[in-house]
C-alpha cells in the first residue's frame, strides 16, 4: 500500500527500460533506504541508523531523483496534471490527500477508511487545485513492487469479503475450469497475476495499481519520495518538514498487521510460474527503475535455497 499526499508550509516508458531489464541494469540497484540528507532531521533526532552521513540514503535519493529527471523529461511525458489525459488526472487528484489545517493526531487505533471525512484534490476546484500543487508540501511513500502486489494479494483476498465478492469470484470464474462455484476467497496468487496482466492499466484497483500510475510523478513534482523499507524514519522527516508538533508521532503498526516477510515473498517467487513474473515486470517497469528497486529475483538458484 501506498500513502501520497500534500500539506502546507508555515512559511511561504518504452524500448529503453525493457532493454535494462534484459541487460539485467536494474537487477543490480539495491534496495537501499531513502531518507532525508544529513543534518535535515533535528527535533525528532536523526541519530542512528539513516541519520548524518548515511551515504546508502543519500545515493538512493540521488538514483531517484536522477532517474525521475531523465523519464519525465522526454518530449512525450506529462509536464502537469492538466497535460493528463481526463482518466489519469481523476485518478491521480482522487487519491491525492490535503492535508490541511492543525494535524491533531495520526494515532489511528481501528483500521481506515480511506475515504470517509477525508479531503482528496478531486474534491477541489481547478484553481485550488493549481495553488496546492504549487504551494503544499508533496510527498509520496514507495513500496517495492513484488511486495506491494503480495501484500495486496493476502490482504485483500485473504481478509477482505468485499474485494473477495467483487474481484475474487470474477478472478476464479474467468482463469479456473469450473470455479463458477468459488466465493472469491481462495484466488491462487498466479490467478491474481494472470488477472493483472490481463488488465488496463488505467482500469486497475488502487491497491495494485502502477505507483507511478496511480501518484503520476512526472505530473506531480514531489518534494519528497518516502520509502515502505524505512516507514518510521521517513514520517518523521515529513513531519518534521511541515513543522507538526513535537508531540505527533506516526502510529506504531496495528496487532493484526501481518507482514511480507523475506521468507513469504521467497515461497510465493518461488511456485509461482516464472513466465507469469517476466511478463508482469513489463507493467510495473516504470515502479521498479523510477524508484530504484531491484528485480525479483526468481533464478532456480535462488529458489533452491
Amino acid at each position: 500500500h501506498l500513502f501520497q499526499a500534500l500539506t502546507p508550509l508555515n512559511a511561504p516508458r518504452g524500448r529503453g527500460l525493457l532493454l535494462m531489464i534484459e541487460k539485467g541494469i536494474l537487477a543490480e540497484v539495491k534496495p537501499l533506504p531513502l531518507h532525508p540528507a544529513a543534518g535535515e532531521l533535528s527535533r525528532r533526532g536523526g541519530g542512528g541508523e539513516g541519520g548524518p552521513g548515511d551515504l546508502e540514503s543519500e545515493v538512493l535519493r540521488d538514483i531517484r531523483n536522477r532517474t525521475i529527471r531523465a523519464v519525465c523529461g522526454q518530449p512525450a511525458m506529462p509536464r502537469s496534471v492538466w497535460e493528463l489525459p481526463a482518466g489519469q488526472r481523476r485518478t491521480v487528484l482522487r487519491h491525492l490527500l490535503v492535508l490541511d489545517g492543525a494535524l491533531e493526531s495520526v494515532d489511528v487505533k481501528l483500521k481506515m477508511d480511506h475515504k470517509s471525512d477525508l479531503v482528496f484534490l478531486g474534491d477541489m476546484k481547478p484553481d485550488e487545485i493549481s495553488y496546492r500543487l504549487k504551494n503544499y508540501y508533496k510527498f509520496i511513500f514507495v513500496r517495492n513492487p513484488v511486495e506491494r502486489l503480495l501484500s495486496a494479494y493476502r490482504n485483500k483476498f485473504g481478509e477482505i469479503k468485499e474485494y473477495q465478492q467483487k474481484y475474487g469470484v470474477e478472478i476464479v470464474r474467468r482463469y479456473r475450469k469450473n470455479g463458477g462455484s468459488s466465493a472469491g476467497d481462495d484466488v491462487t496468487f498466479s490467478e491474481f497475476l494472470r488477472y493483472l496482466l490481463d488488465e488496463e492499466v488505467e482500469r486497475m484497483n488502487e491497491h495494485w495499481m502502477p505507483i507511478y500510475n496511480l501518484c503520476q510523478p512526472c505530473a506531480v513534482r514531489y518534494d519528497f519520495i518516502g520509502s515502505y523499507e524505512r516507514l518510521n524514519a521517513d514520517a518523521d522527516y515529513v513531519l518534521e518538514r511541515v513543522q507538526s508538533p513535537s508531540f505527533i508521532r506516526f502510529p506504531e503498526r496495528q496487532s493484526w498487521y501481518k507482514p511480507v516477510t523475506a521468507e513469504t515473498l521467497h515461497y510465493y517467487l518461488c511456485n509461482t510460474q516464472r513466465r507469469l513474473i517476466k511478463e508482469l515486470l513489463q507493467k510495473y517497469i516504470l515502479d521498479f527503475s523510477l524508484f530504484a528497486y531491484p528485480l525479483p529475483n526468481i533464478t532456480s538458484e535462488f529458489c533452491r535455497q
